[in-house]
């Protein structure tokens, strides 16, 4: 026989516990005439009998019924499901933790965190050592912070010799100048890459033009192709954040921006950017949409882990409403955009691929060709011209 101070000893509890269970029926002593409670051996073993089920996971309560009565199988089941639960989650939280220790990838990580909270997942990018450029290029590009600088290397070696970085063409860009009503005297070409749209708008009016990429490369090709144009006196180049514009508001008569607003968000690019706007301003952005209803299954998945905000023409509309801008005309691009992005882009590929066989920036610039050729009509680039509201 044993007091209750011996038992909790010879089970490795505490008195207090004993006392606890004891009070829940799961235990029952002798009580002495001086008061003293002895338990016995019995009781030590139906002790080691319920550390073994709570080992299962079962409460107290469910571990009384279990002692005291036949075992019930819903019960275990559904303890046993919970178990199972809490293993995946557990699997997934030690996934994690090793990818953040640079041991696995971070692909999926990065996408989910990005669309539920893609202003946090930048500032938090940025806390961990990222400039912005490398931040917005590892949110659109690399998506894993663990391969990012490899993965920009290989995507700069395809793309540093092309001479268009998204689609467009001279046609559709001069197709949207034409239908601005009035021809503008200061514009900011945002995004403006190795400057397509920013020399033809510097040949076919005669506005004071800023330049805009945080791309300096691409600023550099795009002074020299100024420069023999002539035009080099008419356009200010700025390496800039398009985040962060440093110009003051009401700057700019027209906004110009051609599949760039995307990369820091449609709807902040609406409202950032509309303060540079003087009173009635324009702003020309184009941006990647659906064009039906019912896209295609495969067209859906990827578009969703590369532009989780690709809406329809009528709700990017919507959001441009009620940014407080007037939509004056829109139009889907031509597929001659596209092909003059995409076939150069192809070849290039096909051109380097050998010299990187397991590049990951190799491999998703070909799934986008393969999408693109496969569903294009299903989901299109449209241009929009804009007029700032009161």
């Amino acid at each position: 026989m044993y007091r209750i101070s011996e038992l909790a000893e010879k089970v490795g509890l505490s008195r207090s516990t004993l006392l606890y269970y004891e009070k829940q029926g799961l235990l029952q002593g002798v009580r002495q005439p001086n008061g003293y409670r002895l338990y016995s051996d019995k009781d030590a073993q139906r002790l080691h009998l319920l550390q073994q089920l709570q080992a299962g996971g079962l409460t107290l309560k469910e571990c009384k019924s279990f002692l005291d009565s036949k075992v019930q199988r819903s019960v275990l089941e559904k303890r046993l499901q919970q178990l199972d639960e809490d293993i995946a989650k557990k699997r997934q939280a030690r996934a994690l933790l090793a990818a953040l220790l640079g041991e696995g990838s971070l692909r999926l990580w990065h996408q989910q965190t990005d669309k539920l909270a893609p202003d946090a997942h930048l500032d938090w990018l940025k806390q961990q050592g990222f400039n912005e450029q490398q931040a917005l290029h590892l949110k659109w590009l690399s998506k894993d912070m663990n391969e990012h600088d490899q993965y920009m290397a290989d995507f700069m070696t395809v793309f540093q010799g092309l001479e268009r970085w998204g689609p467009s063409s001279d046609a559709d860009t001069l197709k949207t100048l034409s239908t601005l009503p009035t021809t503008p005297t200061k514009i900011i070409d945002i995004g403006c890459g190795k400057g397509f749209s920013t020399r033809l708008l510097a040949e076919h009016t005669q506005a004071e033009i800023v330049a805009v990429d945080n791309e300096q490369s691409a600023l550099d090709e795009l002074s020299e192709r100024l420069t023999e144009q002539g035009l080099k006196t008419r356009v200010t180049l700025s390496c800039a954040s398009m985040t962060d514009l440093p110009f003051a508001p009401e700057s700019f008569d027209c906004i110009w921006s051609e599949a760039a607003a995307y990369i820091m968000g449609v709807k902040q690019a609406l409202t950032q950017w509309r303060k540079l706007l003087t009173n009635s301003g324009f702003m020309v952005i184009s941006d990647l949409v659906w064009l039906t209803d019912n896209p295609s299954q495969e067209a859906v998945a990827f578009w969703e882990g590369e532009y989780p905000d690709m809406q329809t023409i009528e709700k990017r509309i919507g959001q441009m409403r009620q940014a407080g801008f007037a939509v004056i005309d829109h139009f889907t691009l031509s597929d001659q955009a596209w092909h003059d992005y995409y076939q150069p882009l192809k070849a290039r590929v096909a051109e380097v691929k050998a010299s990187m066989p397991n590049s990951n920036a190799i491999a998703d610039i070909e799934r986008e060709i393969a999408i693109y050729e496969r569903y294009l009509g299903e989901f299109g680039y449209q241009m929009f011209v804009l007029r700032k509201g009161a």
